[in-house]
C-alpha cells in the first residue's frame, strides 16, 4: 500500500472480524490504529501490536478526538475500514424503532460521517482506501432480516456513490461483503431477537428466525460454505494492497453461491425459497 500515510483505521475492533483484520494488518508491519468504545476490549489488539484507541461511531464527539488524535501523530489516516456494526434481527412489525434507529446510527451513519472526518487528509496527500464492511446482505435479503439488510444495502449504495466521487483524489472505495463468518456475530444477533408470547403473530416466525440464524452459523455449515473472521481480513489485506482494487470481494462460498442464486430468480422465485426455509406469518383460520 504506498501512501503517504499508512495508518490505518479500524473500527468495531474488539472482536470477530475487526479484531482479525487489526491483528492481521498489524503482524504484515501496517501502523494499525484498533478501534472500539471499551479499549480495555482491546487488549488482544494491543499485544499484536497495534495501537489502540476509544472511537465509538456514534459519538460525533469519540470521532472527532479519535481522527485528530491519529492525524497529529500520523499526519493523516492512509486507509479507513469501517467494520463497526451489528444485527437487529426479527419480523420488522416487532422491532422497536429505537433499536432500528440505533442500528442505522452504528451501521450507516457513523460510517458515513467517520469517512467524511478522514477524507480532508486523504486528499492533501492524494491517496487513500475507504474499506466498508458490507455483506452478502447488502445484495439480497432473508426474512427476519429486513432491518440489517437494510442497513446493508444503505452503505452499498453509499459506497457506489463514494467511489465516483473521490476517485479523482487518488481515493479509492472497496466493498467487502462476507457471507456466513465464524464470530460472536449471530449469537448477539439471536439474542437480540424479540422472543415473543406464542399468541403473538410473528411468535413462530421469529423463533424459526433465530433457529435458522443458529443453523447457518454452526459449525458443519461454516465448515462447508462459510469461514473464519481471518478469510476476511485477508480480503481486507488484498484490497489495500491491490494497485487498482475491486469494488467489491465477496467472501466464502456461501456469498458467492447466494449472490449468483439471487441474482437467477425473479422476486416470486426467491420469495418461495425463502418459504422453504421460514414459516410465513399469516392471519390463523378460524
Amino acid at each position: 500500500m504506498s501512501m503517504t500515510s499508512g495508518a490505518i483505521l479500524i473500527t468495531g475492533a474488539s472482536s470477530g472480524i475487526g479484531a482479525a483484520t487489526a491483528m492481521r494488518l498489524a503482524k504484515k508491519g501496517y501502523k494499525v490504529y484498533a478501534t472500539a468504545r471499551r479499549v480495555e476490549a482491546l487488549a488482544a489488539a494491543k499485544r499484536a501490536g497495534c495501537e489502540i484507541l476509544s472511537l465509538d461511531v456514534a459519538s460525533e464527539t469519540s470521532m472527532c478526538m479519535a481522527v485528530a488524535d491519529i492525524e497529529a501523530r500520523e499526519g493523516s489516516i492512509g486507509a479507513l475500514v469501517n467494520n463497526a456494526g451489528f444485527s437487529q434481527p426479527g419480523a420488522l412489525e416487532t422491532l422497536s424503532i429505537d433499536a432500528v434507529r440505533q442500528q442505522f446510527e452504528t451501521n450507516v451513519f457513523g460510517l458515513l460521517r467517520l469517512t467524511q472526518l478522514v477524507l480532508p487528509g486523504m486528499r492533501r496527500q492524494g491517496r487513500g482506501r475507504i474499506i466498508n464492511i458490507s455483506s452478502m446482505g447488502g445484495r439480497l435479503t432473508f426474512p427476519g432480516e429486513g432491518a440489517y439488510h437494510a442497513s446493508k444495502y444503505a452503505v452499498e449504495a453509499l459506497s457506489d456513490a463514494l467511489r465516483f466521487e473521490v476517485s479523482g483524489f487518488g481515493i479509492n472505495v472497496v466493498l467487502i461483503e462476507p457471507g456466513f463468518i465464524r464470530s460472536g456475530f449471530s449469537d448477539a444477533a439471536i439474542n437480540r431477537i424479540k422472543m415473543s408470547d406464542s399468541n403473538d403473530a410473528y411468535a413462530a416466525f421469529n423463533q424459526a428466525v433465530a433457529a435458522t440464524t443458529r443453523a447457518a452459523y454452526s459449525p458443519s455449515i461454516i465448515a462447508k460454505l462459510g469461514g473464519e473472521a481471518d478469510a476476511v481480513a485477508a480480503a481486507v489485506e488484498r484490497a489495500l494492497e491491490a494497485d487498482k482494487p475491486k469494488a467489491r470481494y465477496a467472501v466464502t462460498p456461501s456469498a458467492h453461491i447466494l449472490l449468483a442464486v439471487r441474482s437467477l430468480c425473479s422476486d416470486r422465485m426467491w420469495d418461495w425459497l425463502m418459504r422453504k426455509r421460514f414459516p410465513q406469518p399469516a392471519a390463523r383460520k378460524a
